[in-house]
């Protein structure tokens, strides 16, 4: 099929107008992310706690990106990125955003590209790529630096596919080793594009046409019965080897798929939900669950949140009819599939999910909206072709649809106008998650943290006591609560909620450490130094730890002791007063100690 032809069939000024439109409501609509502050939802790990990142690019950060396993992930470039934004501008927040937002403009365009040079038709390309700039459910990837790893992967699987499409026209050694560096560039970014290789495969169905079968072929007059079936064996021999030919083709790139799924799940080791928290038929159900879910969100998007909450069992027989809903549209799809951008649409849609929806669990999250960034793309593909086919040559039919598709996308720009303002700082982005979510413990968690850093702790207890109700094993919150009370003088709850969790689970070096704190203050030292102790096993260079324990030594006189701690505090953190302080104060004390010997 020649592409190029296609691709001709509107004018390149027409082509360009839309394209411009495209870009400008994209950025009309999400103007106002460039002022908005970063969140305390994963953006501190990410920027602004992040001292590597806040470097800039260094030789030192690019050894980083490509070794660590900070943020249970393996995304260099990712990383690359954001250090870059930080070396170009002091406003941390402000380029960030904006990098995302430009972004996201890009991806849209590559996309309505694409979409453009592989079908030749302008305006279903134009309203799918509408669809996905400003759709409300694409809000979190693009209004959360954190996501930077979800618009940067998309932008190379878009130029991945385009380059696919060039090989596709002209399959050559050169064209092909692009597909290789941009896929590799993609999963360097976010591992999600594992999918791309069984996408590239529906796109050789729909609209790449490269298959046997991807459109009805002519019936050929047949001279004799022998020679049709000559004919018939030849052409079915021809089908075998090019559909063989196009899966070996993909080989190298399942590889690659296959070599980042090894190392996400080896950098995700102990971040995961294990089976015995999370069974395997609650992962099941609610898989089904978000499928429809995002459908339905997609169709209907109000009370969209930052953070949804695992509801770990769903009624019976609201999965049944999940399963039979997606059981239904399925069958219907492949009944259409001569029409092929269904059955490429829909098949995009549910396997492009699988990496995220919920199988191997990573956090406590029933579905997210950032997740169907690329997924919802084969949506909005089968709803624009299906519009167009609808239309066809009927002036009426082009009118009513061109009047329906124009006050869709100004509906969609004003939901995503607004649900980006609620992403303009932690307060706004808590206050909704809890308005429009039920029992949402990281919601009560994170709006806690920001009230303490207020000033207003008696409402940041309550946020943590509500999020420790809701969900007693969420060791943030426990930890959070922990400090909070034994700041208010009440260090005996704060013992309570400690033990209360250590019965049950795991601890971590910030739990240890405030248990300690608590215990400290009830008078009870040696096991305070024991739970310090059992902190630093978690985390041997939190200063904190080393730096209590100091303290702790040094009143009891074991100068050796103390010091080495403290020394190991300076090494992490210097310029802190305590550590400073204790430190030239134990230098002092050995100092007088020698010379007296």
């Amino acid at each position: 099929m020649n592409f190029s032809v296609l691709a001709s069939q509107k004018p390149r000024w027409l082509q360009i107008i839309v394209a411009g439109v495209i870009a400008a409501a994209t950025l009309g609509v999400y103007w106002q992310v460039r002022g908005h502050e970063l969140v305390n939802f994963d953006d501190p790990k990410y920027v602004t706690e992040n001292p590597i990142v806040q470097k800039g690019l260094t030789i030192e950060g690019a050894k980083w990106a490509f070794t660590t396993r900070h943020a249970s992930n393996w995304f260099p470039l990712t990383w690359l990125s954001l250090m870059l934004d930080c070396e170009i501008s002091d406003d941390w927040a402000g380029m960030c955003h904006t990098t995302n937002l430009l972004l996201h403009v890009a991806n849209a365009l590559l996309l309505f590209y694409f979409l453009i040079r592989t079908t030749g038709l302008l305006w279903p390309a134009a309203f799918a790529s509408a669809l996905f700039a400003l759709h409300p459910l694409h809000v979190e990837s693009v209004a959360w630096v954190t996501e930077r790893k979800d618009v940067l992967s998309t932008f190379f699987w878009l130029m991945t596919m385009l380059a696919y499409a060039r090989y596709a026209r002209r399959p050559t050694i050169s064209r092909y080793a692009i597909v290789l560096i941009l896929f590799a560039f993609g999963l360097m970014s976010k591992p999600m594009l594992v999918t791309l290789p069984f996408v590239l495969l529906l796109l050789d169905y729909w609209p790449l046409g490269r298959l046997p079968f991807s459109m009805p072929h002519k019936r050929l007059q047949k001279p004799s019965r022998a020679s049709g079936r000559k004919g018939r064996a030849k052409k079915d021999k021809h089908k075998e080897q090019t559909s063989l030919i196009l899966i070996l083709e993909k080989v190298p790139l399942f590889i690659m798929s296959a070599a980042s799924c090894i190392v996400t799940l080896w950098v995700q080791r102990g971040v995961e939900v294990p089976a015995r928290v999370l069974s395997i038929h609650s992962r099941l159900s609610n898989a089904m669950i978000s499928y429809v879910v995002y459908l339905y969100k997609m169709v209907w998007p109000v009370r969209l949140a930052a953070f949804y909450p695992h509801a770990k069992t769903w009624p019976a027989l609201q999965v049944a009819g999940a399963g039979l809903l997606l059981l239904m549209v399925t069958t219907l799809m492949i009944q259409s599939y001569r029409k092929g951008y269904t059955i490429v649409g829909w098949l995009w849609y549910l396997g492009t999910l699988v990496p995220v929806i919920g199988l191997v669990q990573v956090g406590v999250q029933s579905y997210a909206d950032r997740y169907t960034y690329v997924p919802l793309i084969g949506i909005f593909i089968v709803i624009a072709w299906t519009a167009a086919d609808f239309v066809k040559d009927r002036v009426y039919r082009k009118i009513a649809v061109s009047v329906l598709a124009t006050v869709i996308l100004a509906a969609l720009g004003v939901c995503t106008q607004i649900q980006a303002g609620y992403w303009r700082n932690n307060v706004a982005l808590y206050e909704h998650a809890l308005k429009v979510t039920a029992d949402n413990h990281v919601a009560h968690n994170n709006l806690g943290v920001v009230l303490r850093e207020q000033g207003k702790t008696a409402e940041a207890l309550k946020h943590f006591e509500a999020a420790v109700k809701v969900f007693p094993m969420y060791i943030d919150a426990v930890v959070n609560l922990a400090a909070g009370l034994l700041g208010e003088g009440r260090g005996q709850e704060a013992i309570f909620y400690c033990e209360a969790f250590l019965q049950k689970g795991r601890g971590n070096c910030l739990l240890h450490n405030n248990y300690a704190n608590a215990l400290k203050a009830a008078g009870r030292i040696d096991e305070a130094i024991r739970q310090y102790y059992k902190a630093l096993e978690f985390d041997k260079n939190a200063w904190q730890v080393h730096c209590n324990l100091g303290m702790i030594m040094a009143a009891r006189g074991k100068i050796d002791k103390a010091l080495k701690h403290f020394q190991a505090a300076a090494k992490v953190n210097p310029n802190h007063p305590a550590v400073r302080k204790g430190l030239e104060e134990l230098l002092k004390i050995q100092r007088q100690s020698n010379q007296k010997n």
